[in-house]
């Protein structure tokens, strides 16, 4: 391998264009080309770059002609499995966003591909990166056990973003392609075996197709007793009322993400808002003799927080020092298949009428 990390960057939507910024900027990473199916997509990208990155429109056409050392997959869900396995046949480190693929089955294939070839796999848990997320779960784990946690992304969505809803709706549903992220982050507040799923579904329109829904919602119970809900919905007739919910409790109390700003009207469909916490409210149950609070809520003010391009690039400096350092991965990929685990079976689930067993 070169000084630089030669990477070929694959899809150039929201993410993909995000990631690209992100290795043009680090200085250990060289953009050895740019895939698209649309060359109007990468001919944007590679000129809002400054131009003279190689564009193609075949996706293994570019893996053979680059020869890179990573590759960045940032397309639909049911191109992972396929764009993955061939990178780490071609000798390639991944980075893919989530979900991590179209099906567990995939998903595992993927992970088994990662190991069997040695090189790296991190998966584009966007949460993972950030610090108030990471704050947010930190004081979850300190509400003792069970936890009750509460969450939701709802996106009304309309012109090009109910558009791309609906290309994404073709292949996969709200509840599995948000879902990733939010059942990671009680996998990680837990730290419990998921063991037992169920969902439910509602198809709202027919501007989709007539077997696919465009809105979906999910329980999921953990060895330790803990619970949790997470519900998605995309599309113009969504409501924008209660579209961000971020809520744990706990025997000891509990915390609220707080974000005014960023659940003002319209922010459903802002990508930026789906990461906001502007601030944290700890509320602490302790009584005492008459019965009355001990303590007063807490704030933590997180205002100061990085945008979405900046967590693209924190996502992207974990993927180099996973490879510059070697890092070990094998947590990180488990708690991906754990998270597909979950949303699958809720979509098993509402397609059976039927809690899963995992």
């Amino acid at each position: 391998m070169s000084d630089k990390i030669r990477i070929l960057c694959v899809g150039a939507g929201n993410m993909g264009s995000s990631h690209a910024r992100a290795y043009h900027k680090l200085e250990d990473f060289e953009i050895v080309g740019i895939v698209t199916r649309s060359p109007e997509s990468r001919g944007k990208l590679n000129e809002e770059l400054g131009g003279g990155y190689p564009e193609f429109g075949d996706y293994h056409e570019a893996l053979e002609e680059t020869k890179p050392d990573a590759v960045s997959i940032s397309t639909y869900p049911d191109t992972h499995g396929p764009y993955a396995e061939a990178a780490f046949e071609a000798g390639a480190h991944v980075f893919i966003e989530k979900p991590l693929a179209e099906t567990v089955s995939e998903a595992e294939s993927i992970v088994a591909k990662a190991r069997a070839s040695g090189k790296k796999l991190v998966i584009g848990y966007i949460l993972r990166v950030h610090p108030s997320w990471i704050k947010f779960i930190e004081i979850a784990q300190t509400l003792g056990k069970p936890l009750v946690m509460r969450m939701n992304l709802n996106q009304q969505s309309s012109g090009a973003a109910w558009e791309t809803h609906r290309n994404l709706i073709s292949s996969i549903s709200p509840i599995v392609d948000c879902g990733v992220h939010y059942v990671d982050v009680m996998c990680q507040m837990t730290r419990s075996k998921p063991v037992r799923v169920s969902g439910l579904g509602a198809r709202l329109t027919d501007d989709i197709p007539e077997d696919k829904i465009n809105y979906g919602h999910l329980q999921v119970a953990f060895e330790d007793g803990s619970v949790g809900w997470y519900e998605a919905g995309w599309g113009p007739m969504m409501s924008e009322m209660a579209f961000f919910v971020k809520d744990v409790v706990g025997p000891k109390g509990c915390v609220t993400i707080e974000a005014k700003d960023a659940g003002g009207k319209g922010a459903s469909a802002d990508v930026d808002a789906h990461s906001k916490t502007e601030s944290l409210r700890i509320h602490h149950s302790e009584l005492d003799e008459n019965k009355e609070f001990t303590q007063e809520d807490e704030w933590i003010d997180m205002t100061d927080e990085p945008d979405h391009d900046e967590l693209c690039f924190r996502e992207q400096e974990y993927f180099l020092k996973a490879i510059r350092e070697n890092l070990n991965l094998e947590e990180h990929m488990e708690d991906a298949l754990n998270s597909m685990r979950i949303v699958a079976a809720a979509d098993e689930s509402y397609r059976t009428g039927k809690t899963v067993d995992l």
